[in-house]
């Protein structure tokens, strides 16, 4: 893939495209990578600005590249304002007038609020790995006393010795 990729960055010569690649296991990149959601190798995204969104298509050059052809121009955003209809018109000159203060208050308001979420769903699931323990620790301590009060381990003796004697003996 990786050569493929580095074909597809020389073939798109529009300026306003952008074909990279960060390495998210370097120190420097840890604040790209994480404000775009990069949680595995090789992610790849696309976008303009951020948040970046996934790429999901093929990994193939033929592939990338029609992608790239089809979806890959400037999309509405603040640097790209005529690119946006209306309504995204309307939400992003709603933010432009604000302080870089009250910017970062609501975005960290967001976080706050996605963070406690991320905790929530933690304390959910380690909730339900306790729950998960717990029965089947009930269950094997159920199967111990159901082979226990059923003599299960004689049960099953009992049977293997009589079938090594079928062939000496037809009565059994």
């Amino acid at each position: 893939m990786a050569a493929d990729w580095e074909k597809l960055a020389g073939e798109i010569t529009d300026p306003n495209v952008l074909i990279a690649e960060v390495d998210c296991t370097d120190e420097g990149s840890e604040e790209i990578c994480e404000d775009n959601d990069v949680e595995g190798y090789p992610s790849l995204k696309y976008g303009d600005g951020s948040p970046l969104k996934d790429y999901d298509d093929g990994l193939d050059y033929e592939e990338m590249l029609k992608f790239a052809n089809e979806n890959l121009q400037p999309n509405c955003s603040p640097k790209n304002i005529d690119f946006c209809d209306a309504e995204q018109k309307v939400v992003i000159e709603k933010y432009l007038p604000m302080s870089l203060k009250d910017l970062e208050t609501i975005i960290e308001g967001i976080d706050d609020m996605l963070d406690e979420l991320d905790s929530s769903f933690e304390d959910s699931t380690d909730i339900l790995e306790e729950d998960y323990e717990k029965m089947q620790n009930v269950r094997e301590s159920k199967q111990k006393r159901a082979k226990k009060d059923s003599n299960y381990s004689n049960l099953k003796a009992v049977l293997e010795k009589k079938m090594s004697m079928v062939g000496s003996n037809s009565e059994l």
